[in-house]
């Protein structure tokens, strides 16, 4: 994971409200996956395993900051379990969850894909 300098510089024009939902977010993901590695990439943060083949395989999610919500996306989503129906999207293989507000994220429901998605090898398929 990035030191926690990179990200506050990161998020410094962030609303405090998306700050929050961001910071809980990498929390899970370093939880869940504590071997992914972390980066800023295409005006987010990117989530990846080292050494799982080219950049496609290796990533497994995203977390986006827009004007007034966070996307945390998932490169291959389409293949995930949601019993929840959380995720949307129409591209071919990503989706992704819209948070708008920290005390309503359902935490436990986020964690669960984040799992999945962490686990899932595309090469598999």
């Amino acid at each position: 994971m990035l030191p926690f300098h990179e990200i506050e510089i990161f998020l410094q024009h962030t609303p405090l409200h998306l700050q929050e939902i961001v910071l809980e977010l990498r929390n899970i993901i370093a939880e869940v996956t504590p071997d992914a590695v972390e980066a800023v990439r295409w005006g987010g943060l990117s989530y990846y395993h080292e050494g799982r083949g080219g950049l496609s395989a290796r990533g497994f999610g995203q977390i986006g900051i827009h004007k007034d919500h966070v996307r945390l996306a998932f490169i291959h989503g389409v293949f995930l379990p949601d019993p929840h129906s959380l995720l949307e999207g129409t591209q071919k293989y990503k989706r992704f969850v819209r948070l708008e507000s920290y005390d309503d994220a359902p935490w436990d429901v986020l964690k669960q894909l984040v799992t999945s998605a962490s686990r899932f090898d595309p090469r598999s398929i």
